[in-house]
């Protein structure tokens, strides 16, 4: 069966700008995410970038990659920056009793990061520990890194080497308080936010955008908590004390105590995942309400700082490690929720998926035997969606034969986002129906198709996922475009996602 679906654009009326920082990257110290996946070490008989693993890098390179957020997650609430500063062989070890209870050796510290970001031509997230910190250690870290005048911080930075401040706009004031962060009430870490934000001073013309730790989910009242702290009159006032509010969210196709596998499922764990990424609209809708009741002005950003499909690790990896692969489910996922972000970019400003290499929903799986460097599903998801970043956000209504039902619930089988730069718009789209194609014509109103082309990711197996023996089973393809003259028109395979780019005359 076929399905048939009009999706009217009006490529004349623009609306808000998709921030290339809601493709943004996370990278914690977990499992094998950052060292052996990212990190091999200066040392290392791998071919390496300052201690990067270069093929890893290159790679990601291909996503454009607009900021990483490091070094966690919940690792960042027990990291203390001056392990990981000056000459690396003098650096204290500590225990990461967050993830897997292992050593951690503090190689990859401040510096280090620094030159990955440099490295992918990224902003660098730093976020900062508010659970076993102080408000002075955060301080002093921005002190450190961004202070160009005489300090005793800014002082160690030049005696390890580095006489220029950095550039660093972004940074988290905690992560998850009201769990792995200190397991805080929201008005206590309402006060808390206030007080690091504070101290999270701007040195010369260096402008911090900080960002407080936001709500898990649905706690909606966490976001309430938060902007009447900030807005205690009911609106912000001359200059927030922080300037973006986090949320983090992940999609699972059960409860947490039985995610159920990535690559064992079936049809109708298929139909209850995509219903459940779904929801994330829903979800960042309903914060943005919140946050616009104190603030009509959207002086305050929402960031979506950790998201993606959560599974049960792979057969025989460390269960603290959280490794698991990738497969066509997952890259679904992830251009449902990208939709989500180039519809909502009128507030969501920021979104990071968790995470980059060896990790959760991961762009990149490496072999740490062999070196394989493999791309997965998702991966390629990001990288045909690169060309949204920066551009202005088109609305796309949908109509025709959208509902499609199965493992008990309902949904619209069809995603989509669109937006346009230089005189070309661009239309993600996804196949959510697991059987059935669906073809959709894309009515574009304000202008007149001159070219077009587009790509489609498809496997014919909802579970097929690359490896370093099939690196290339999912990829994308060339996709038929049809209608020159008129309506052009796309045929998407179940499961599919699809990105069509068309040049106006």
């Amino acid at each position: 069966m076929t399905r048939r679906v009009e999706a009217v654009i009006d490529v004349d009326v623009p609306g808000a700008t998709i921030s290339r920082h809601l493709h943004g990257q996370f990278a914690e110290h977990l499992g094998t995410g950052v060292y052996g996946g990212l990190w091999v070490g200066t040392d290392s008989g791998v071919d390496h970038v300052d201690g990067f693993r270069a093929e890893a890098v290159a790679a990601l390179r291909e996503l454009g990659v607009p900021n990483v957020r490091w070094p966690g997650g919940c690792f960042a609430d027990e990291y203390h920056w001056r392990d990981g500063v000056g000459p690396r062989e003098q650096r204290p070890r500590m225990v990461n009793t967050h993830w897997g209870d292992v050593e951690e050796t503090n190689h990859v510290g401040t510096a280090e990061f620094l030159r990955l970001c440099e490295l992918l031509d990224a902003e660098p997230y730093i976020c900062g520990n508010v659970g076993s910190g102080s408000v002075r250690e955060m301080s002093e870290w921005v002190d450190y890194l961004t202070r160009d005048g005489r300090s005793p911080m800014a002082d160690l930075r030049r005696a390890h080497g580095r006489d220029e401040p950095w550039r660093i706009r972004f940074w988290g004031l905690g992560n998850e308080p009201w769990g792995c962060g200190g397991q805080l009430r929201a008005d206590a870490y309402a006060d808390l936010a206030l007080q690091y934000a504070t101290y999270c001073r701007d040195h010369g013309d260096s402008r911090l955008y900080r960002i407080a730790a936001g709500a898990d989910s649905e706690d909606y009242a966490w976001t309430e908590a938060l902007m009447r702290a900030v807005a205690p009159t009911g609106t912000v006032g001359e200059r927030p004390a922080f300037q973006g509010l986090s949320l983090h969210h992940y999609t699972l196709a059960g409860p947490w105590h039985a995610k159920g596998s990535a690559t064992r499922f079936s049809v109708e764990d298929w139909w209850r995942t995509v219903a459940e990424a779904r929801r994330v609209e829903s979800i960042v809708r309903r914060h943005v309400a919140v946050m616009d009741r104190y603030d009509p002005e959207r002086r305050i950003g929402l960031v979506l700082d950790e998201w993606g499909t959560w599974w049960d690790v792979e057969p025989g990896t460390n269960p603290g490690f959280l490794h698991q692969q990738g497969t066509m489910r997952d890259a679904v996922v992830a251009a449902v929720h990208l939709d989500v972000f180039h519809r909502t970019a009128e507030r969501l400003v920021m979104a990071n998926v968790a995470q980059a290499v060896n990790v959760l929903q991961a762009m990149l799986l490496v072999d740490l035997e062999t070196g394989a460097v493999v791309r997965t599903p998702t991966f390629h998801v990001f990288e045909m969606a690169r060309v949204h970043q920066d551009a202005a956000s088109l609305a796309v209504h949908l109509r025709g034969d959208l509902i499609g039902s199965g493992g008990g619930v309902q949904i619209p089988v069809v995603s989509a986002s669109a937006s346009t730069r230089d005189g070309a718009v661009h239309v993600s789209l996804a196949n959510l129906h697991p059987q059935e194609r669906v073809e959709v014509v894309l009515d574009l109103r304000g202008g007149s198709p001159r070219t077009a082309a587009a790509r489609v990711l498809a496997s014919d197996d909802l579970a097929d996922h690359n490896t370093a023996a099939r690196p290339d089973l999912v990829r994308p393809r060339e996709l038929a475009v049809l209608g020159a003259g008129g309506p052009l028109a796309v045929t998407l395979p179940p499961a599919s996602v699809a990105v069509a780019s068309v040049e106006l005359g």
